[in-house]
This record gives structure tokens, C-alpha cells and sequence, in this order.
């Protein structure tokens, strides 16, 4: 049948949104099973009820135009609603879901998100996966924005009224330092600090700024590997995460680690999701991450830093 003039249909969102994460129509009709023409004319009809171009066809990526960017962000919750009406619809079941979109801090993409995703795709046969990794603040502005249904991020803050939130992982900020340095010496040797435009970093600038501690410094760098490269050949000392310390792990034979010398300081990794949207989702994927967590992170770490046994814990 036809489409009727002056109608969105949910083919046509489906279509736009796989067009431009694919950023390339042929690419979106393999993805849909569906022949470039097709998508090409669903995406036409969809511009033409909207009044308005959504992708620049004419570059290479396709591109969303700016107001291509701000119906994205609609057409994923229309996607997300349809889902879930279809699960619930179907069995009240919801890991029947077709379509999830997870949003997972850049620290558990070696070790934990590849093992949940498996997991996930055994219990949720019928589900596709988008996933999102990045720094907690960006995730978190999708999730608010509707963008991703969960997040699993370090809190930075006052928890919204729309989330539910399902914690994970608490674990302390510790110094990294050049082999062989004393917890005396940090005063003598320049900080390399984590970037001021993440929370990470904006976290550990307040903890300082509370200590009344200030430090030579002349390095914001915003990666692991960048900072213990630097700190393993005697440029400076940095402060993160046992998370951090692991994902750098070719530079750990030159770097040591110790506790913080001046006041403690930690962070709390949860997963969040928006009330009474996912039913019973979020608990269970909170469960499987936890025993991810103990098994890939907190038990080697712990087994290598037993001075962590007590700070560094699953919740």
C-alpha cells in the first residue's frame, strides 16, 4: 500500500535513522535488507512530509543537515516506543526486545563490554545492539536526551528524577608515578593532568582545590596511554583510576602506583536507564555486569594491588 500524503511512517524513521548511522545509503539497505532505491524513496517521502532536507545526499558520508540532527534524535525514541510496545504486545516479555541502545564508558570496552554483549545477545535473541562508548558526561547527555535507553557511567553529580540507577563499581583515585618514586617527591615533579573537560578530570582539580594543593603543571591530556607514556618516561606524575592504570598495561613495568597521598578521593560507576521503560532490563543487565566486573577487573587488580582489596569493590 502506498504511503497516504502528509504521513510518517515508522519505515521511513527506520530507514532515516539506519541512512544516517550508516552514513551511506547503500549501506543502511543492507543493514534494513532492503535495495538502495528504496531507501533512497523512503527518505525522499520523509523530507517531503517534514518540509525539510534531512541528509545531505550530495556528500560522501551521507550527512544529517542540521535539522537531520535534530530528528534524530525523535526518531530514535519513536524507535525505541515501537519496540517496546511490540514486546510488551507481544508476550510481556522484555528481553524480546528488537532494538537496544547502550551507551558503556570507555574504560570497560576491552574487558567487560565485549563479554555483556555476548551475554546479552544469548538471553535477547531477537534484540539489535547499538552501542555507544565515550567519555560518562557525553553518554549521559544522550541517555537524558533520549538518544540511548542505557548508560553505564561514572555519576558526576545529582541523580534526575526520570532515572533509575543501578550501581556497579566503587573504586578509588590513585597516583601514578615514575618507577621507583617516593610519595615525598610529587612536589618536585610536574602533575600530568587529566583533561578539565571531562568529569574525570574536573573531579580530581576539585579534590585538589579542597586539599589546598597546588601542583606544577604543564600537560592536560585526555588519554591513558598518553598520560602513563609520559609519566613511564619520568616527564611527570598523574592521578586516575585502577581503570585507567589497566587499560595503559603496556607502560605498568615502568610506572608505579600508590594510594593518593592527600585525602582520599573515589568514584561510583552505575548503569542507568529511564523509569519503568525497560522493565526488568536494566536489573538484569546490571546482575551480568557485575560478575563481568569481579571476574575481569576487580580480581586480577586486587590479586596484583592487594592495597586496593578494601576501596576497589563490586556493588
Amino acid at each position: 500500500m502506498a504511503d497516504g500524503p502528509g504521513r510518517i511512517t515508522l519505515w521511513g524513521v527506520e530507514v532515516f535513522v539506519a541512512t544516517a548511522e550508516e552514513a551511506s545509503i547503500s549501506a543502511a539497505a543492507r543493514r534494513l535488507g532492503s535495495s538502495p532505491a528504496t531507501v533512497s524513496q523512503q527518505i525522499t517521502n520523509l523530507e517531503a512530509v517534514l518540509g525539510t532536507a534531512l541528509l545531505d545526499r550530495s556528500t560522501r558520508p551521507v550527512t544529517p543537515t542540521a535539522s537531520g540532527q535534530l530528528f534524530l534524535r525523535r526518531a530514535n525514541a519513536i524507535l525505541n516506543e515501537a519496540a517496546l510496545a511490540k514486546a510488551e504486545l507481544a508476550s510481556a516479555d522484555y528481553t524480546r526486545l528488537t532494538r537496544l541502545r547502550l551507551g558503556i564508558v570507555e574504560d570497560f570496552d576491552a574487558e567487560v563490554t565485549p563479554r555483556l554483549l555476548a551475554g546479552m545477545a544469548e538471553t535477547m535473541p531477537d534484540c539489535q545492539f547499538l552501542l555507544e562508548t565515550g567519555a560518562s558526561h557525553r553518554l549521559f547527555d544522550l541517555l537524558d536526551q533520549r538518544a540511548l535507553d542505557i548508560a553505564v557511567v561514572a555519576e558526576g553529580g545529582a541523580v534526575p528524577d526520570w532515572a533509575e540507577v543501578h550501581p556497579l563499581l566503587t573504586e578509588p583515585f590513585i597516583a601514578a608515578v615514575p618507577k621507583g618514586t617516593s610519595a615525598e617527591a610529587l612536589r618536585e615533579i610536574p602533575l600530568i593532568s587529566y583533561t578539565s573537560r571531562h568529569l574525570m578530570g574536573r573531579q580530581i582539580a576539585a579534590h585538589l582545590k579542597r586539599q589546598r594543593l597546588t601542583f606544577s603543571h604543564r600537560f592536560e591530556l585526555d588519554s591513558y596511554h598518553a598520560i602513563l607514556a609520559m609519566v613511564a618516561e619520568g616527564t611527570g606524575w598523574s592521578i586516575l583510576t585502577p581503570l585507567g592504570w589497566l587499560r595503559a598495561s603496556r607502560f605498568r613495568d615502568r610506572v608505579d602506583v600508590m594510594p593518593l597521598p592527600f585525602g582520599d578521593l573515589s568514584r561510583r560507576i552505575s548503569l542507568m536507564a529511564r523509569k519503568d521503560m525497560l522493565g526488568t532490563v536494566p536489573d538484569r543487565t546490571s546482575e551480568a555486569l557485575r560478575r563481568q566486573i569481579v571476574e575481569t577487573i576487580v580480581a586480577p587488580t586486587t590479586a596484583e594491588l592487594p592495597w586496593l582489596r578494601d576501596e576497589m569493590r563490586v556493588l
